[in-house]
């Protein structure tokens, strides 16, 4: 009886103490940026400190499995992105069951890539794109920010829907990519709003089309990749925040009650829009049937490019 009850009272005492946000990837990210605009409000809403940790490493897998080999006690949590939903079909031996050993608590925010050409490009829409890949197979190259990332396999996924062979030019990092982009040396690269809209709005590239459902806020000019003819075409860059399964569901519930209405904040929403993000602050029930429908999709995209990392 003793045990039965402490759960329901540490819950009710929950958080007594700093609480850890861990990030498992560098700062100065997106995801480092959400993570410490997320911690700042939920700090003064719990009524405890929450700091972050940057666990970079190993395309987000070093942060994920401290993750969920820690205590289930509400005071260690993950801000992750669009890996987490990519790195079970990527690596073969992960130290954690992504579908097993995670709470999803809430999807923070999202942010839709652009199809983006240099400013000189030849290509004027997506159709020209494809219509040169189909006539030169395997000539036009895509650049990205390594392999396995939201633009490689958004790249990927082009090649699929449009049945065309392109190139993949993997970077290390997001700003070389876009360097080269600029300069010519890669035709054409899928990059989040956040990174290469600033470019396309100074002249030094130019977007073909967005990969959101809709037109995008501030990109009302810009056609989403359906519009432009490959019907329900959607990717994104997303963040969202998890606790190690086993959390007790009454600190799941404030997680997901307090992370929301500091989503739905002024001083969020205004942040957000500054960097370009979409915010979201989904329910649990929304981010759980969001990580299946992701991961589902990017294992099927995998699976038939082949790609394959260690």
């Amino acid at each position: 009886m003793l045990a039965l009850g402490a759960a329901p009272a540490q819950a009710q005492s929950w958080p007594e103490r700093p609480i850890r946000l861990v990030v498992p990837y560098p700062a100065g990210g997106n995801a480092d940026n959400t993570a410490r605009l997320l911690a700042t409000q939920l700090a003064g809403r719990l009524g405890q400190p929450v700091v972050v940790d940057n666990r970079p490493g190993g395309s987000g897998t070093i942060g994920e499995t401290a993750v969920a080999k820690a205590r289930p006690d509400g005071y260690t949590l993950l801000l992750d992105a669009t890996a987490f939903t990519v790195n079970p079909s990527l690596f073969p031996s992960l130290q954690f069951d992504a579908a097993k050993d995670f709470t999803p608590i809430s999807l923070v925010n999202q942010a839709p890539l652009l199809l983006v050409v240099p400013a000189a490009s030849p290509f004027k829409t997506l159709a020209d794109v494809i219509a040169a890949a189909k006539a030169r197979p395997g000539k036009l190259t895509f650049a990205s920010a390594g392999n396995g990332g939201a633009q490689h396999l958004a790249g990927e996924l082009f090649q699929q829907a449009a049945r065309i062979s392109l190139t993949h030019v993997p970077y290390r990092g997001g700003a070389p990519a876009l360097t080269d982009l600029i300069g010519g040396q890669v035709d054409l690269m899928f990059s989040a709003t956040t990174a290469s809209g600033p470019l396309v709005k100074s002249g030094k590239l130019r977007a073909l089309a967005i990969t959101s459902a809709e037109r995008g806020q501030g990109w009302a000019q810009v056609p989403t990749m359906a519009e432009a003819g490959l019907p329900r075409f959607q990717a994104h860059e997303w963040n969202g925040l998890f606790a190690p399964a086993g959390t007790p569901g009454a600190i799941i519930a404030r997680l997901e009650a307090e992370t929301r209405a500091s989503v739905a904040s002024p001083g969020m929403r205004q942040r957000f829009a500054e960097l370009g993000v979409q915010g979201v602050g989904s329910s649990a029930r929304e981010f759980d049937a969001f990580v299946k429908a992701e991961t589902g999709k990017w294992a099927g995209v995998i699976r038939t490019s082949g790609i394959h990392l260690e």
